[in-house]
C-alpha cells in the first residue's frame, strides 16, 4: 500500500468519525520561543488539551510534519530519522480510552489488513481498565499483553508538573527469525528488533502537582500517534523505512549522482540514508521558513545540511549536489505540502548558497587542523585532544572520520573517548532544549487560562480613549482583589483601546485610571487568546477588582506606530517589486519611534535599489491613498492575492489591509486612514541579521523629519568647513580619505626605516652562546606585523642563529621567538622556549620549534624575560 494511499485511509476512517481533519502546522511552532521545533502531532494540540484555547472541534486528525534534533548524529543506521510525519487522533475531554483502542484495531486489521496474529499491544502495569479492554473486548489472550513500567507505558508531564497518563502501545511482530529468542522476548524488549512499534494511545487523565501527587483531570484527553514511515514499512512489507516510497526514490537519487547502489557496500548504504533523511529534512525546513545559521533551529538546518554534504564526499559526490536531491524530495511531497513547490526556487537557492559556503568552510578547517597537527608534533604530543575534534566537528562540519584520516596521516591518533564525552555534553543540551512549558510558564499560563472564557473587548481600532470595567488584576503569582501605589500589577478590562503586541507592532501604552488611582500602563500583551493584559505600576491612590476604569492610550505614541506600520506593508510590496517575488517577510519590529521589516534574500541590497524601493514607499505617501481594513474569510482573502506571513496561524476570518492598486496583507495591527499620513519615508540601514535573512531599518514621520534635519545640519557644516558646494562634497571627502591612506602609507614606510635602523643596531648585540649566534633584545614596534618582519629580517642576516625579540604594544609584552632550521635540527625550540619566558612577563605563549609568539600582562619585566631566553637557549644547546 502505497504512502498517499494510508494518509488517505487515516483521515477519511477518523472523519467517518467525527473528526475534523486539521491542516499540518509549520516545523517552526507557532508563538512559543520555548520550543526549537514542533516534534510531536500533539504539539499544536496543547493549548486545547491546557484549556488555553478553545479547539475547532473536540475530535480532531492530524498528519503533522516533525522534527527530532536528539537522534542527528544516529541517522544513517535502519532506524533512526530527523524529519517524519505523525498521524494522530485527538480527543479533547470526549471519547477516551475504549474508542481509542478499538478505533485503533479496527483501523489495523479492517482496514489496513494487518493480521491479528502479528500484532501485540503494551499497557501500563496498573491501568487495568485499557488490560482488560485489550482482553475482553479485542480478545487478546492474557499473556500476549505486555505489562510494562513506566519507562515503557506511561508519558510526560514534560515539566516536573502537567498533565500525564499512562500510555497504550501497539507492536508488529516482524517474525521469530529478528528475534532474540529469549523465553521473555515481546513488546519492549532491550535485546532484539522483532517488536516493531507503531501506534503509541495517550491516556491523559492526571495532573502531577509539585508534591508529587497525582490529581484526576476534569477533563480526559486522547492523544495519539502513528509514524507515517514506520505504518509504510509494514503495510508495504520491506525491512526499513529507507525502503518504502517516502525515501526510496530520494535514496536512489543520491546514489545515481554519486555513482553507486544500494546495498552493495554498508558504509556506502549509511552515506545514502544520512542523505536521504537529511535532504527530506532541509527541504521542509527551508519550505517553513528556516534559513542556515548558527543558532537555533538555523543551527539545526545548517548541520544536517552539511552532514548531507560530508556524507556525499564520503561516497564520491565532490561538487554541489543537494539542489538535484531537494528536487525529487519536492516532487515527491508537493500534492501534500503545496507550499514546497511554491517555494521551490528558494528551497534550490537556500541549499547551493550553504554548500558553496561550507565548500570554503570545509577548506578553512583543513588548515585549522594542520596548525593543530603542526603544534601537537611541535611539542611531542601524538594524540589530538576529543575536544579538538569536536570543535573541528561541530566548527567546520568535520566528521571524526575524516579527522582521524587526516590525523593518521600525520602520524597521530584522536582522543575518541574525549570526543564522545564532548558530543554526549552537546546531545544532553539538545535535549534540554526540548521542553515545552517551564513549570512557571505553566501556573502563569493557568491564571490566564482562567481568564479566557470572557475575552476583552478590543476597542482601539475605533478610539484610543473608552470605559470598562477591571475584571481582573494580576500580581507575581496569583490574581488579586486590588493593588496600591507602588504595586507593580497586570491588569485585565472587559474592554479596552489598547493594542495588545503582536503581529511585530509592540503594546500600547497610556493610563487607567479609576476614582480612586491611577495606573501607568508600561506594555500591553495578549498571553492567551481573547486575554489582553495591560502590565504597568499603580502610580497613585489604589485599584480594584470591579471598580470603572478610564482608559487612555498615548495618543501620539498610537499615531507614530501607525505609521510605521503601514509603511512596514508599502516596504514590503516595494521590496518584492525591486527584488523578486521571492521576497518573503521573515519578521518585523513596529514601534513608535522606528521601524524594522526582515526578509528573505541571499544577496545585500545595492543603494540604488534600496533608493529605488525608498522612493516607491515616498511615491505611495505623496498619492495619498486611502487604507481600507476589511474582516473576510482566509480562503477568499488569499484566493484575492493577500499576503499572508508563512508559519503565521490564522483562523477562519482575517482582516486585511489593502492599500488599492499596490498592498493586499493579513494584518491585525493598526494603521492610517490615508498614506499621506505618514509624511515621509526614510531608509536609515540596509543589514544582514541571518544567512539567506536582510534586515531593512526605516523612519517615518516626526523620527525621519528630525533624521533628516541632522542629514542637513551635518551637510551644511561639512560644506563650511570644507569650502566646497554641497554637490562636491563626496568627491572632497574621497580626496581627504585619499590623502589620509597616502599619509599612512608614508608612517609605514617610516616605521620600516626606524626598523631597518633598528636592525643594524641589533646585530651587534647578538652574542655567541656554545658556538651559536643568539639575540634577545628589545626594540620599539607598533605592532606584531612589524615585530614579526623585523625578526624575519634578523634571523636572515643571522643565516644560523636564534632571534628572541620582546617589545611592549598596546601598553601589553609581546615576545617573538625566531629559530634557524639547522638550530632546530640541534634540539632548539622556539614553542618550548616561549613557554618558558611567558610566565616571566604574567602571560602565555607557544608555536612551532621554528616560530613562537607569546605576550602577557607585565611590560615591566620584559627585560628579565629577554634575559631568562638566553639561559633557556643554552639550555637547550647544551642539553
Amino acid at each position: 500500500m502505497k504512502s498517499n494511499e494510508i494518509r488517505r485511509i487515516f483521515v477519511e476512517f477518523f472523519a467517518e468519525r467525527g473528526h475534523l481533519h486539521v491542516p499540518s502546522s509549520s516545523l517552526v511552532p507557532h508563538n512559543d520561543p520555548t520550543v526549537l521545533l514542533t516534534t510531536a502531532g500533539m504539539q499544536q494540540m496543547t493549548p486545547y488539551f491546557l484549556g488555553l484555547e478553545r479547539p475547532p472541534s473536540i475530535r480532531m486528525t492530524s498528519i503533522q510534519k516533525c522534527f527530532r534534533t536528539v537522534d542527528i548524529d544516529e541517522v544513517g543506521d535502519e532506524e533512526h530519522l530527523t524529519f517524519f510525519e505523525m498521524l494522530g487522533n485527538f480527543s479533547v475531554g470526549d471519547y477516551f480510552k475504549a474508542e481509542a483502542i478499538s478505533w485503533a484495531w479496527e483501523l489495523l486489521t479492517e482496514r489496513f489488513g494487518i493480521p491479528r496474529e502479528r500484532l501485540r499491544p503494551s499497557v501500563h502495569r496498573n491501568d487495568e481498565f485499557a488490560f482488560a479492554y485489550w482482553r475482553d473486548e479485542i480478545g487478546i489472550p492474557e499473556h500476549l499483553i505486555a505489562r510494562l513500567g513506566d519507562e515503557h507505558n506511561w508519558w510526560g508531564p514534560v515539566g516536573a508538573t502537567g498533565p500525564n497518563g499512562p500510555d497504550s502501545e501497539i507492536f508488529y511482530d516482524r517474525g521469530e527469525e529478528l528475534g532474540c529468542g529469549r523465553p521473555d522476548c515481546g513488546p519492549g524488549c532491550d535485546h532484539c528488533n522483532r517488536f516493531l512499534e507503531i501506534w503509541n494511545l495517550v491516556f491523559m487523565e492526571f495532573y502531577k502537582e509539585e508534591d508529587g501527587s497525582q490529581r484526576p483531570l476534569p477533563r480526559k484527553n486522547i492523544d495519539t500517534g502513528m509514524g507515517l514511515e514506520r505504518i509504510s514499512m509494514v503495510l508495504q512489507g520491506v525491512g526499513s523505512v529507507f525502503e518504502t516510497d517516502l525515501y526510496m526514490p530520494v535514496l536512489l537519487k543520491a546514489a545515481e549522482l554519486a555513482g553507486v547502489q544500494y546495498r552493495q557496500d554498508p558504509k556506502v548504504d549509511r552515506s545514502l540514508r544520512v542523505i536521504a533523511d537529511h535532504s527530506r529534512a532541509v527541504t521542509f525546513l527551508i519550505g517553513d521558513g528556516v534559513f542556515p545559521g548558527n543558532e537555533g533551529r538555523s543551527y539545526v538546518l545548517r548541520r544536517v545540511l552539511r552532514r548531507a554534504v560530508r556524507h556525499g564526499r564520503l561516497i564520491g559526490i565532490d561538487r554541489p549536489f543537494l539542489t538535484e536531491v531537494a528536487d525529487v524530495v519536492i516532487d515527491m511531497f508537493a500534492e501534500h505540502y503545496p507550499n514546497l513547490r511554491d517555494q521551490r526556487d528558494r528551497i534550490r537557492q537556500v541549499i547551493r548558497h550553504e554548500e558553496e559556503h561550507f565548500g570554503r568552510t570545509l577548506a578553512t578547517g583543513i588548515g585549522r587542523f594542520e596548525t593543530l597537527a603542526a603544534d601537537l608534533q611541535a611539542r611531542g604530543e601524538t594524540v589530538v585532544p576529543g575536544a579538538e575534534a569536536f570543535r573541528l566537528y561541530d566548527t567546520y562540519g568535520f566528521p571524526y572520520e575524516l579527522t582521524e584520516e587526516l590525523a593518521r596521516d600525520a602520524g597521530l591518533t584522536v582522543d575518541r573517548e574525549g570526543f564522545d564525552r564532548a558530543m554526549a555534553a552537546q546531545r544532553e543540551q539538545s535535549r534540554a532544549s526540548a521542553a515545552i512549558f517551564s513549570d512557571e510558564a505553566r501556573a502563569r499560563a493557568a491564571l490566564y487560562a482562567n481568564l479566557t472564557s470572557k475575552p476583552t473587548v478590543f476597542l482601539g481600532y475605533e478610539t484610543t480613549e473608552a470605559t470598562g470595567t477591571v475584571v481582573a488584576i494580576l500580581g507575581a503569582e496569583a490574581t488579586e482583589e486590588s493593588a496600591e501605589a507602588g504595586d507593580r500589577v497586570e491588569v485585565v478590562l472587559d474592554q479596552t483601546p489598547f493594542y495588545a503586541e503582536g503581529g511585530g507592532q509592540v503594546g500600547d501604552t497610556g493610563t487607567i485610571q479609576t476614582d480612586t488611582g491611577v495606573f501607568d500602563v508600561e506594555d500591553t500583551q495578549r498571553p492567551a487568546p481573547g486575554v489582553i493584559v495591560h502590565r504597568g505600576v499603580v502610580r497613585e491612590g489604589y485599584i480594584q477588582v470591579g471598580q470603572t476604569a478610564e482608559a487612555r492610550v498615548d495618543a501620539q505614541r498610537r499615531a507614530d506606530i501607525r505609521r510605521n506600520h503601514t509603511a512596514t506593508h508599502l516596504l514590503h510590496t516595494a521590496l518584492r517589486r525591486v527584488l523578486g517575488e521571492h521576497v518573503q517577510q521573515a519578521g518585523s519590529l513596529v514601534a513608535p519611534d522606528r521601524l524594522r521589516f526582515d526578509f528573505t534574500s541571499l544577496e545585500p541590497v545595492g543603494a540604488a535599489a534600496l533608493r529605488e524601493v525608498q522612493e516607491i514607499v515616498n511615491q505611495q505617501i505623496l498619492a495619498d491613498t486611502p487604507v481600507q481594513a476589511e474582516i473576510k474569510p482566509y480562503q477568499e482573502a488569499i484566493a484575492e492575492g493577500a499576503i499572508a506571513l508563512f508559519g503565521e496561524k490564522y483562523g477562519d476570518t482575517v482582516r486585511v489591509i489593502t492599500i488599492p492598486s499596490f498592498s493586499k496583507e493579513l494584518c491585525g495591527g493598526t494603521h492610517v486612514t490615508h498614506t499621506g499620513e505618514i509624511g515621509l519615508f526614510v531608509i536609515t540601514e540596509e543589514s544582514s541579521v541571518a544567512s539567506g535573512v536582510r534586515r531593512v531599518e526605516a523612519l517615518t514621520g516626526r523620527a525621519a523629519a528630525e533624521y533628516a534635519l541632522r542629514l542637513q545640519e551635518t551637510s551644511q557644516r561639512l560644506v563650511r568647513d570644507l569650502h566646497v558646494p554641497l554637490e562636491e562634497l563626496p568627491a572632497q571627502v574621497a580626496a581627504l580619505q585619499e590623502r589620509l591612506r597616502e599619509r599612512e602609507r608614508e608612517i609605514e614606510r617610516l616605521r620600516v626605516e626606524l626598523a631597518s635602523v633598528q636592525i643594524g643596531d641589533l646585530i651587534e648585540k647578538a652574542v655567541t652562546v656554545d658556538g651559536t649566534r643568539v639575540l634577545a633584545a628589545r626594540v620599539e614596534a607598533p605592532n606584531r606585523d612589524t615585530l614579526l618582519q623585523m625578526g624575519d629580517r634578523l634571523r636572515d642576516k643571522l643565516a644560523s642563529g636564534v632571534v628572541v625579540l620582546g617589545a611592549v604594544i598596546d601598553d601589553r609584552p609581546a615576545l617573538l621567538a625566531m629559530v634557524t632550521r639547522d638550530l632546530v635540527q640541534r634540539g632548539v625550540d622556539a614553542g618550548k622556549l616561549m613557554r618558558e619566558i611567558t610566565p616571566v612577563v604574567g602571560g602565555r605563549g607557544g608555536g612551532r620549534p621554528e616560530l613562537a609568539q607569546g605576550g602577557g600582562t607585565d611590560p615591566s619585566r620584559l627585560d628579565a624575560a629577554l634575559e631568562t631566553a638566553r639561559s633557556v637557549v643554552e639550555r637547550q644547546l647544551t642539553g
